[in-house]
Formats: C-alpha cells, sequence, structure tokens
C-alpha cells in the first residue's frame, strides 16, 4: 500500500541520514527532501510527482548517490546500489538534496528508490493475506479498555458476530470521509470505531472464526443504499437512486475509482434463495445449471454463504466489471458510498446492479449482504488494487 511505501522511505531516509555514514553531511548541509513518483526520466534529471501533486525537476551529476531498497525494509542494510539508468517511471523515490530558490528543482545529494514492480509484488501478497486471513462486517460494540470490537458478519452466510482482540502491535487506520481510495485510509485510535461502522480486520482466527487477534484493521463511517435507479447522467458521473430505505431520491456520485460490478442472473437468484432460509439449490434440484461465460462466479456463491467461505466482498470481486453506461432507468442498485466531509454528497465505492432478486428476497434492502467498501479481492477499483499502486 502505498501508505507504507511512504512510511519506509521515511523511516530509511532517518535511519541513513541521522545514523548512518552521511550522518555527518547531512548536519552540515542544508537539504530539501522530496518524496513522491517518478512521472518521466532524461539523461541527467527526471521529473518528480510528489505526494502533496506539485512536480519537481530533480537534477542529478556524477556525484549522486543512488540506492534500492525493497518495501518492508525498517534501515539500509540491504540496500543496493543502482545508477539513474535503472530508474523508471512509476518508481517511489525519496529525493534529498538542494532546492532552487523558487523550489521547482532539486539538485539531488541522494536518491533512494523503491521499484513499482517491487511495490506492486507486496501489493499482491498483502491483498492475498486480506483474502487469506481477513474478516469484515458491521461494528456491533467497541470497547477500548478491553481492547476488543465485536462485528457482525455474514461471511457463513447468516449473520455472525465476531470479536476482534487488539494488541499494541495492531495497525488501526481509518477510510477518509472524501476518498473512495483504501489507501486514503489514515491512522486512527479505537475510540473513532463507533457502532454501525464497517470494519475489515486481518490477524489470526481462532478454529471457530469466532475471535480474530487483528494485525490490522481499517474502519469507516459509510451510507448503504439499496434502490431503483430514476436516472443516469453518464456525463457527469451521477447517479440518481430512489433510496428504498430512506424512502427518497439521493444523488450519488460515480468515479473512476468506484467498483462497479452485475451480478449474472444465477448467482443473483442463489443468493436471494438463501436469503430466504432455503437450502442451496443444488440440494433441491440437482447439480446447477452450466453457467454461462462471464458468470463463473456464480460458482462462488455457495462457497460464500456456507461456512468456511470466503465473504460477499471477495465474489464481488471476482465479477465482471461494468459501466455507469451500462445501467438503466429503474433497474435495481446496490451502493456503498462516502458521505463527505463538508456535506458535499455522496460518492460511490462500491456499486453492485444485478440485484432485483436480492432486493425482493430481503425487506431490508439487501443490508444482509453487508457489502464492504473494500475492495481487497482483485480487480476494479482496488484500493487494494490499482489504487494501491504509486500513482
Amino acid at each position: 500500500m502505498r501508505t507504507l511505501a511512504k512510511m519506509t522511505l521515511a523511516v530509511a531516509c532517518i535511519v541513513f541520514f541521522c545514523t548512518g555514514p552521511g550522518a555527518s553531511l547531512f548536519a552540515q548541509t542544508a537539504s530539501t527532501r522530496a518524496l513522491g513518483t517518478i512521472k518521466s526520466i532524461s539523461s541527467a534529471s527526471l521529473v518528480l510527482t510528489t505526494d502533496a501533486g506539485a512536480e519537481i525537476i530533480v537534477n542529478v551529476d556524477a556525484s549522486t548517490k543512488f540506492l534500492r531498497i525493497s518495501p518492508g525494509e525498517k534501515d539500509l542494510k540491504n540496500a543496493e546500489p543502482i545508477s539513474l539508468a535503472d530508474l523508471q517511471p512509476g518508481d517511489r523515490i525519496l529525493v534529498r538534496g538542494a532546492a532552487s530558490a523558487d523550489g521547482k528543482s532539486l539538485s539531488a545529494l541522494s536518491i533512494i528508490a523503491m521499484k513499482q514492480a517491487d511495490i506492486a509484488r507486496k501489493h499482491a501478497r498483502e491483498r492475498e493475506e486480506w483474502q487469506t486471513h481477513g474478516v469484515g462486517g458491521l461494528v456491533k460494540s467497541v470497547d477500548p479498555s478491553a481492547s476488543t470490537i465485536e462485528i457482525t458478519t455474514n461471511a457463513t452466510g447468516a449473520n455472525k458476530d465476531v470479536i476482534i482482540h487488539l494488541t499494541a502491535q495492531t495497525i488501526l487506520r481509518r477510510y477518509a470521509p472524501d476518498s473512495v481510495k483504501f489507501d486514503d485510509a489514515k491512522p486512527a485510535p479505537i475510540d473513532e470505531i463507533k457502532p454501525g461502522d464497517q470494519l475489515r480486520a486481518r490477524g489470526s482466527r481462532n478454529a471457530a472464526g469466532t475471535e480474530l487477534t487483528a494485525d490490522e484493521i481499517v474502519s469507516g463511517t459509510f451510507r448503504n443504499v439499496a434502490g431503483t435507479i430514476v436516472s443516469v447522467d453518464s456525463v457527469a458521473g451521477i447517479l440518481t437512486v430512489h433510496d428504498l430505505a430512506a424512502k427518497t431520491d439521493v444523488q450519488v456520485h460515480v468515479t473512476s475509482q468506484t467498483q462497479m460490478r452485475k451480478l449474472p442472473p444465477p448467482l443473483a437468484q442463489r443468493i436471494a434463495f438463501r436469503l430466504k432460509g432455503g437450502p442451496p439449490q443444488e440440494s433441491q434440484a440437482g447439480p446447477a445449471r452450466p453457467v454461462p461465460t462471464g458468470e463463473s462466479a456464480a460458482r462462488d456463491a455457495s462457497a460464500a454463504h456456507q461456512p468456511g467461505g470466503g465473504d460477499f466482498q471477495q465474489m464481488i470481486s471476482r465479477l465482471p466489471i461494468s459501466s455507469l453506461s451500462d445501467l438503466q432507468k429503474g433497474e435495481a442498485v446496490m451502493i456503498v458510498a462516502t458521505q463527505g466531509s463538508q456535506g458535499a454528497g455522496m460518492t460511490a465505492i462500491t456499486l453492485l446492479s444485478g440485484v432485483e432478486p436480492i432486493l425482493q428476497a430481503s425487506p431490508k434492502g439487501g443490508q444482509e449482504m453487508i457489502l464492504s467498501p473494500w475492495s481487497l479481492g482483485g480487480g476494479g477499483a482496488e484500493a487494494a488494487a490499482g489504487a494501491d499502486t504509486p500513482q
């Protein structure tokens, strides 16, 4: 995740320049640091897009030191020397050097780099870890004194309570109100987590799956909307939906980061059948009929709603991607959205269409599905996918 990359580079800089062989030079020379992603490279310079969004020209010469570190490294003992020719656009770098008077360029004394490919591999491992050892649901209660959080999840097909235990090493982060990107989540203490929040935790579960000791927790306050489409403005990226629960029309902004999926009819029917309390369809009518091309996710339906199976969000991530132009007036949708911190309206994180059978089976507007705002499964908006990759 980009946040981890930032932290690692920052730690490396402190270790190297304040305690390592470059400490004396650092103390004697006034310098500026810049952290960001390489936009372009020429023979003697590169353009750096900083994490603040500014562009800086980084000039290098024969005295510039280049080092490459791997994501997750806490110091430079395993760093390897590289050259300017080893860098590529998309790589993350930390530059230390002398700034120009206008602040638009740096004469680099040193550049510490993380290769884009290394970061992508680390993200892939993290996504797999979240899938294999993660659990998500709605917060039921929070006990800061006991360092526990109780959530309700539907990973087994029926609502189930799971106790999340925090340790001194647990990483706690909170979803940014105005962002639909997982990697924009900020560090936050346990007392910011409230009942009704959505939460996802990764860690070690007990055999019964009723408790989890968390290595990392991400939470947020979100708006869940289930209803029918009133209008679609593909140009402005705005969807007007009649919220079945609130019985009012709401406007939802759809961005390039929104994860949009469409349930194939066989899968939607199976989920609706389970919501009504029925056994898996296969047990009543023999093997399921062959699923048409593009609907292979239907095979995940039983696993997503039986003990030991993956959660609904993992199943969604395997579905074909849809777009705003695919949606029609009167179509049913389920949406998870952020509520802007300044009352700026909702921005969709996850939008699922093809849900008519689910809403018909669920008087609560599909709330039983506990749509997760985090795409941790591999595809789509992927906050943990594309959004995590250095931009």
